[in-house]
């Protein structure tokens, strides 16, 4: 039985052990939960051991599942990049990429399309900035395959393709505001002033962006204006009406003469990544996130 084994079925297998959930393991692979259950339980039955153990609440590897994990995923992973590569070497078209902002992905990202487009002469990458009351959207719609941005958690109906590096936290103020001295704030000096809420983030990530209160439990104050772009927001800081937690590769929205980027001490980095649409990619497409994968090294999703 074991000879009758599909790359699908290990596929979806190693998905699940890394995600332990039906529905996520359904939406990276774009498959149905039905699907993925009916997977799991023929490779099951074909190599003649239980491998994940289900209940109504959690799902977890059992012994030989992690077993098989960890025997079957280095070789499954060198074994998809034999056959992408082979799939891979008379690519063509473009390849295109939205950014958030224009130094997203900063060196990283130059580096994978320069990498990309040496090894694949016959394609090329197209990047562009995405409208800023929505950055999304392109993606949605398809008009880009892939995003730039950072990410403050795994973003819905998409997938972190590739992780590009991460940014520190820094507050933009204006150039005379009294904490543009400083060499570095916390949140509690934060608390002291009033900030933006952005239209373009939804509320549940506000919290992960600008937190709702400082480490003490003061209330950190909304303006009453949620900007509709971060040009628009600029100008509130510029003007000393709020000031506004932020990664440095906002600079050009936020940078000198009349702003200035202070690092916060006490909140964490920022991951920036690679957003796609749910599978399936395009060749060009996973090739390219496999080249970004490779140039990035560690710090690869």
């Amino acid at each position: 039985m074991h000879k009758a084994i599909e790359l699908r079925e290990i596929r979806v297998f190693l998905t699940m052990a890394e995600e332990l959930h039906f529905g996520r393991t359904a939406d990276r692979l774009g498959l149905t939960q039905s699907r993925v259950s009916q997977s799991l339980r023929a490779l099951e039955r074909k190599l003649g051991e239980e491998l994940v153990h289900r209940t109504s609440r959690r799902v977890a590897l059992t012994a030989s599942g992690e077993r098989f994990r960890a025997e079957a995923s280095p070789v499954f992973a060198r074994l998809t990049e034999v056959i992408e590569r082979a799939a891979t070497r008379q690519l063509e078209g473009t390849v295109r990429i939205g950014f958030m902002f224009p130094n997203t992905g900063g060196a990283q990202l130059v580096q994978a399309i320069d990498a990309f487009e040496a090894a694949h002469p016959d394609c090329d990458v197209q990047v562009t900035a995405t409208p800023p009351d929505d950055p999304g959207r392109p993606l949605r719609l398809g008009e880009i395959d892939l995003l730039a941005t950072p990410v403050l958690r795994d973003p819905t109906g998409a997938i972190v393709a590739a992780t590009l590096g991460t940014e520190p936290r820094v507050l933009a103020v204006a150039v005379n505001h009294p904490l543009a001295r400083h060499t570095q704030v916390t949140l509690e000096d934060v608390g002291d002033y009033k900030v933006a809420a952005l239209n373009i983030l939804p509320d549940d990530r506000q919290e992960a962006w600008v937190p709702f209160h400082t480490p003490s439990g003061r209330p950190i104050e909304r303006h009453p204006h949620r900007p509709d772009s971060p040009d628009e927001l600029a100008m509130l800081v510029a003007r000393g009406k709020v000031v506004h937690p932020t990664v440095p590769s906002t600079a050009p929205h936020f940078g000198p003469p009349n702003i200035v980027l202070v690092p916060i001490a006490d909140l964490p980095p920022i991951r920036v990544a690679l957003v796609a649409r749910p599978l399936p990619w395009a060749p060009r497409v996973r090739e390219f996130i496999r080249v970004t994968r490779s140039v990035v090294g560690d710090r690869a999703a």
